[in-house]
């Protein structure tokens, strides 16, 4: 069976051009032709095999992991490659890492928050990796809620520098990825004291570790917060811990495009807008998103092809078994996640093109859209997020039992991803946070400003809360125009329904406390309209390929009404459908899953993934499952002797009824 393409019948059903679809989900066809060379080459280099990775203790694990690091730099220097192309190559070695930090969070905070002498100085340095960075915000005590941090930063006006202390334990900045062990220096952010007043919290740039011999400089107590949950997985980290015991620093060293401490230690505010640092939250918040769509993706290609491999039930007279993925129950769960990873790919698409516009604006001091765009990552990136991390232990459930062998690549991938949930803002409190913004988008309503962008349907908030659905028939519910009108009524009136109620309480901020379920219900509702509006505008587009369009338009409405079906309460309770119209909707979603199920194997590939990426025996390429989970098997450490460590000590006693004598 060696080398036999099991899957090849299922490609030979797709209903669609398989290549036009990988440029598509790549997003052009210079993406694609980037990603397709970079991902091969990092499969083809044996430097960043990964296949061990799961049984190395914690120590080895971190070595393995700063050697693969060192490696993909060296490559991307010998081979001379570009700012993308580089990202690419660190995102296919796939371990988690300290360079992650240093790139998404370090450099674009000094860019973004760093006056144009202070980039002069650290960028060069950062650009070639000659400092390594790490973002310190998080502490012990504090994550959300930044206000909170307790880490202060005093100037001294008699020696021109500031004090960065840690007065308490929970002080202690907690979490920081690359602090561990590996970070020469931080972003840390700190309460600013001049003058005996707090000025809250600013950015300061902290040397930790010296240049010279890597140890911590005078007054830095620093280290690894300990073993994360999973084999592999985000242990490949090293998140750390650090105290500061008054660490002195000079005055140039705070992030100063905003705000400046004079000499004489006046607190100035700069001329540049503070609108500015959310840029930088809308870069990485987008850059979630997008990364959403890739772990669902990875996850449901893992599912698919298993699905189609494996067999069980359904013989008749000793014939072939039923292939798992032609169950219905299977299709109910596995194809909405094969939708939903289309979905978060398109709108990740949309979002990057927002922040592109917004930073335009931005420079231009045009902040008018910076609201929006703000309540948009936020939701986006908590609604993905949540789904993708749901997704992905849905899929190892999807794979029976053998989804829980960390060979099946979804243990460590779910490991690797959850704490997506809480990082760049918990998930629930940025949703809340969305709702705050619906909230003031609807008390504008009465003067007459119009909403515009994402919220532009509460223009219409009249209509939406008379109209009821048209639906007559199963085939309505394939109609855009249908689909989006029952999402925007039922966006439209949660929300409205919140501001109502709201309305009702003296102290406003009682009344949000008392909501805070509903708001979170009414920002989710809202943010799923955003993704089918986005997806349904992909549709739009002149798209390419022999039925590429017809099967996106499959995988748009299975998202859709899965989602009518799953929030069926919503729509039903406020009257926007009747339980007869949903059942319409139901009837169509069954049908949708018909149509889906020739192309489902096609459908992944077209994710373009190669076998080295995914990690998964369950997700080959070829189908060749069973052999290799049988030759996997015996790489365990457990087998490299037959009777095992402690049989005498503990097993033979036992057997020989000798424990009595026996020494533990």
């Amino acid at each position: 069976m060696e080398g036999v393409d099991h899957l090849t019948h299922e490609r030979s059903k797709a209903q669609f051009d398989v290549e036009e679809m990988k440029i598509v989900w790549a997003g052009s066809r210079h993406a694609f032709e980037v990603t397709d060379r970079i991902s091969r080459l990092v499969a083809s280099d044996p430097a960043f095999r990964k296949d061990n990775r799961t049984i190395l203790p914690r120590k080895e694990l971190f070595k393995n992991t700063l050697r693969k690091a060192a490696h993909a730099w060296k490559r991307i220097i010998e081979l001379r490659l570009t700012e993308e192309e580089a990202t690419k190559l660190r995102f296919f070695v796939d371990e988690i890492n300290f360079t992650e930090l240093h790139w998404v969070m370090f450099v674009p905070a000094i860019k973004g928050q760093g006056t144009d002498e202070q980039q002069r100085k650290w960028l060069p340095l950062a650009y070639k990796m000659e400092i390594i960075g790490c973002y310190a915000q998080t502490e012990l005590g504090h994550g959300s809620n930044v206000q909170g941090l307790e880490t202060t930063a005093t100037f001294d006006p008699q020696t021109d520098e500031f004090v960065i202390n840690s007065p308490t334990l929970t002080s202690s900045k907690w979490w920081p990825g690359g602090l561990g062990k590996v970070s020469t220096h931080g972003i840390v952010f700190a309460r600013l004291i001049t003058d005996g007043r707090d000025y809250g919290i600013h950015g300061f740039i902290v040397q930790l570790r010296s240049l010279d011999d890597h140890l911590p400089l005078p007054g830095i107590t620093v280290g690894d917060i300990g073993n994360k949950f999973g084999s592999g997985a985000y242990n490949t980290m090293d998140n750390g811990l650090l105290r500061f015991d008054n660490v002195r620093i000079p005055r140039d060293q705070m992030l100063m495009r905003f705000s400046q401490v004079t000499r004489e230690g006046k607190y100035v505010r700069s001329s540049v807008p503070r609108q500015l640092v959310y840029g930088t939250m809308v870069y990485v918040r987008q850059t979630i998103v997008a990364d959403a769509s890739c772990a669902l993706a990875r996850a449901v290609c893992i599912a698919t092809r298993y699905s189609a491999v494996r067999r069980q039930f359904g013989s008749q007279n000793g014939g072939v078994e039923t292939q798992v993925i032609d169950y219905k129950t299977q299709q109910n769960r596995l194809f909405p996640l094969l939708a939903s990873a289309y979905a978060f790919r398109f709108v990740g698409e949309w979002l990057k093109l927002l922040y592109t516009d917004v930073s335009e604006r931005l420079q231009a001091k045009d902040f008018s859209t910076l609201p929006e765009a703000h309540a948009c990552t936020a939701g986006l990136k908590s609604l993905t997020t949540s789904a993708t991390a749901d997704g992905i232990e849905e899929c190892r459930k999807l794979c029976g039992g053998h989804g829980y062998l960390s060979c099946s690549g979804l243990p460590e991938l779910f490991a690797v991803y959850i704490p997506t949930c809480t990082y760049e803002g918990d998930n629930v409190v940025l949703l809340l946070q969305v709702a705050r913004f619906l909230m003031k988008t609807v008390s504008q309503l009465p003067s007459g400003e119009k909403p515009v962008g994402t919220t532009a349907y509460l223009g219409r908030v009249e209509d939406l809360m008379q109209c009821r659905s048209t639906s007559q028939k199963a085939e309505d519910w394939i109609n855009p125009s249908v689909v989006l009108e029952v999402f925007e009524a039922r966006a439209a009136r949660l929300s409205i329904a919140c501001a109502q109620n709201l309305s009702k309480f003296a102290n406003r901020d009682e009344g949000f406390s008392e909501l805070a379920a509903d708001l979170v219900e009414a920002a989710v509702a809202h943010c799923q309209l955003i993704v089918i509006s986005k997806f349904i505008e992909k549709l739009r587009q002149d798209i390419p390929g022999k039925g590429v369009k017809e099967q996106l338009q499959i995988l748009c409405y299975v998202y859709a009404l899965n989602l009518l079906h799953k929030h069926l309460g919503d729509f039903v309770s406020t009257g926007c459908i009747t339980p007869e119209q949903a059942s319409l909707a139901n009837d169509q979603l069954r049908s949708l899953y018909s149509q889906v199920r020739p192309s489902a194997v096609a459908l992944v590939d077209a994710f373009n993934f190669t076998d080295h990426f995914l990690g998964s025996i369950l997700g080959r390429y070829d189908g060749n499952v069973y052999p290799k989970l049988y030759e996997e098997a015996w790489k365990d450490p457990l087998n490299e002797s037959i009777v095992p460590d402690g049989y005498h000590e503990y097993i033979r006693p036992l057997l020989k009824q000798q424990l009595r004598n026996a020494r533990f």
